[in-house]
């Protein structure tokens, strides 16, 4: 694969055997990190076995790096072992909180959210995460990146747009961002739904825009489930043609930088993932030529 279109796929279990065994053109495979934390295992091996076909960026759901109660000390040290058995090209997580304490009768205790959490776009929430990251970079002694969220509430606290917001991240802390091409534009249709004016796919593009190119580290691309009163980010359908359309923009802005295409329920033939990563491919030469 020429190196200016470094496409990956979402490597889900129904594929595990198959990706194996037909060894696709792909530039990388991506996981997510919780999904291989135990010891050992058919799982684990299986990682191992992709990880000498592929690049393997690994991609996690729960570190909850917005979290104001700090990062989970366990979760911590099973991505610190997956990291050093798989030597991942990438790590990642969101920009989001999932932990926090509750009052029980011997004291605080702490609770860990089935769902990722938007954060207040303000200067206390991120100190929090800055925080967070930093201890997460120290431990794994890299550089992670980390994802903007597809969020269907607001804080009234926030006093910053979400591009000043990971910027600012990004340039305090060195992490990387990975920019997910659906979230922003589930959150622009979201925002039409509750009245807010302007075209969905001019309000990504100056979204990007006012995100810096260097700290960019890779792209998400997948589907969404339009329910008519909100847009869900489900990660069951293709890439919609208003998302490739902001992912035309997002390359001509940051260029070459890995693109996933993610799909995470209703998990088609690998094929039909193929597919898509072969459209994101065809985007990219096409601007980039």
């Amino acid at each position: 694969m020429a190196d200016k279109t470094p496409v990956g796929i979402g490597w889900r279990h129904p594929h595990y055997g198959e990706l194996l065994v037909s060894r696709p053109d792909l530039a990388f495979v991506e996981v997510h990190s919780e999904n291989f934390f135990a010891e050992g295992g058919a799982a684990l091996e299986v990682l191992r076995q992709g990880r000498a076909q592929y690049p393997v960026s690994l991609h996690g759901v729960g570190l909850s790096l917005g979290s104001a109660v700090g990062v989970d000390e366990w979760h911590l040290d099973k991505l610190q072992l997956l990291v050093a058995q798989i030597e991942p090209v990438r790590v990642s997580d969101h920009a989001c909180f999932a932990r926090g304490h509750i009052h029980a009768s011997d004291g605080l205790r702490p609770v860990h959210a089935s769902d990722l959490l938007p954060v207040p776009f303000s200067s206390e929430a991120l100190d929090v995460m800055c925080a967070n990251v930093q201890r997460v970079q120290d431990r794994l002694k890299r550089p992670i990146s980390v994802e903007n969220l597809s969020a269907y509430i607001a804080w009234q606290s926030s006093n910053m747009g979400e591009p000043e917001f990971l910027a600012s991240l990004a340039h305090r802390t060195g992490c990387g961002l990975l920019v997910d091409v659906n979230n922003i534009y589930v959150n622009a249709l979201n925002d039409r739904l509750q009245g807010v004016a302007g075209d969905p796919v001019q309000r990504c593009t100056d979204w990007l825009d006012a995100i810096p190119t260097a700290a960019v580290t890779e792209m998400h691309l997948a589907g969404h489930a339009d329910c008519g009163d909100i847009v869900i980010d489900d990660h069951g359908s293709r890439v919609c043609d208003p998302v490739w359309s902001v992912y035309r923009h997002a390359v001509s802005r940051f260029g070459a930088v890995p693109t996933l295409i993610e799909w995470d329920t209703d998990v088609p033939a690998l094929d039909v993932l193929l597919g898509e990563a072969a459209k994101a491919r065809q985007l990219c030469r096409e601007v980039l030529t």
